[in-house]
């Protein structure tokens, strides 16, 4: 388990890290220049590590989850299914945000879809800040 907890991890900085770079770093400077190249350029390096962190999380993430708690008890009460349940919706949000911008955004990416983009990419990047808190909860109890 230790080895799978391990890639999880490494999933998941990968997938957070580089949303909180493009968030914080790539996108105020094309924002302000109202320019969507830095973006694409961005995103030409960062699919072909980001996508696989985050299948990497998804099948780690759903392999530890049934270690952890039988999938039949995952929609029960309790401090453990939530912590599933809290982690399934944000996998849902974050692929359905992550579809819609791949296959709606992006490939029409100009000036003036480029806000639309930013505030996926703001979400897109709280989601996955709060996969990693609620992932703490695994080990130090509850969400909050």
């Amino acid at each position: 388990m230790r080895h799978l907890l391990f890639l999880h991890l490494l999933g998941a900085g990968v997938w957070v890290g580089g949303h909180l770079v493009l968030l914080l770093g790539i996108l105020p400077r094309a924002m302000l220049a109202r320019d969507p190249a830095p973006i694409r350029a961005f995103e030409q390096i960062y699919e072909r590590i980001g996508v696989p962190a985050l299948l990497l999380q998804v099948v780690s993430g759903l392999w530890l989850a049934v270690i952890w708690l039988p999938p039949a008890q995952w929609l029960d009460q309790g401090a453990l299914p939530r912590l599933v349940q809290t982690k399934l919706l944000l996998l849902a949000l974050t692929l359905g945000l992550g579809l819609h911008a791949r296959l709606a955004l992006i490939p029409h990416l100009d000036q003036r879809s480029l806000p639309r983009l930013g505030l996926h990419i703001l979400f897109i990047t709280l989601a996955a800040v709060a996969f990693v808190w609620t992932g703490t909860g695994f080990r130090v109890g509850a969400l909050f």
